[in-house]
């Protein structure tokens, strides 16, 4: 799939005229490669299934998320501060955090 979705960018950004991509060719792959997905109503969205896990408690008032321990299979640094009352979410995984209070 990934390798058919880069040979779509290149093919279309040559398609395009000198200083614009056209990018709609990979729009109608994503989208098709979607609802083939969420047809399937038997499991559960990622979405789902990241609401699911509880969240973390760190005694600091910031913490750096990288999405997993393994770095090829995380995401960029995201360091987000606790401050606030409810949870903070990571833009990148969806990891929620608390500010565990020792009081």
């Amino acid at each position: 799939m990934a390798s058919s979705l880069f040979r779509t960018l290149i093919r279309s950004s040559k398609l395009g005229s000198a200083g614009t991509r056209n990018f709609s060719l990979v729009r109608t792959q994503i989208s098709e490669h979607t609802a083939k997905w969420m047809q399937d109503t038997s499991k559960k969205s990622p979405m789902e299934l990241i609401n699911e896990v509880p969240p973390i408690k760190v005694e600091g008032r910031i913490v750096a998320c990288e999405g997993d321990t393994n770095p090829s299979l995380g995401h960029p640094i995201e360091f987000i501060c606790l401050d606030l009352d409810e949870p903070a979410i990571c833009k990148y995984c969806g990891l929620r955090y608390v500010q565990d209070h020792h009081h």
